[in-house]
């Protein structure tokens, strides 16, 4: 799974901090830290926390939709 904040739009709620604390953490009062490529252990949390923010600012891509078994890549 691949992670994108825009930061731009973020405004420093900190739902995804709270919901997914392991990918998300506030870095003093507004500056927002986060884990680009989370563990698939936390995928549940990341997603709610992806759902729950306000402004829609996080962007979740789940990349095993995209990937092709190596004998069909070959064909």
């Amino acid at each position: 799974m691949r992670v994108v904040v825009d930061l731009s739009r973020c405004e420093g709620y900190a739902q995804c901090a709270f919901l997914a604390p392991d990918a998300f953490r506030l870095h003093g009062e507004e500056a927002l830290m986060y884990d680009p490529e989370p563990d698939d252990a936390v995928r549940d949390r990341v997603l709610r926390a992806a759902a729950a923010c306000p402004v829609q600012a996080i962007l979740v891509d789940l990349l095993q939709s995209r990937r092709v078994p190596v004998e069909a890549a070959r064909s």
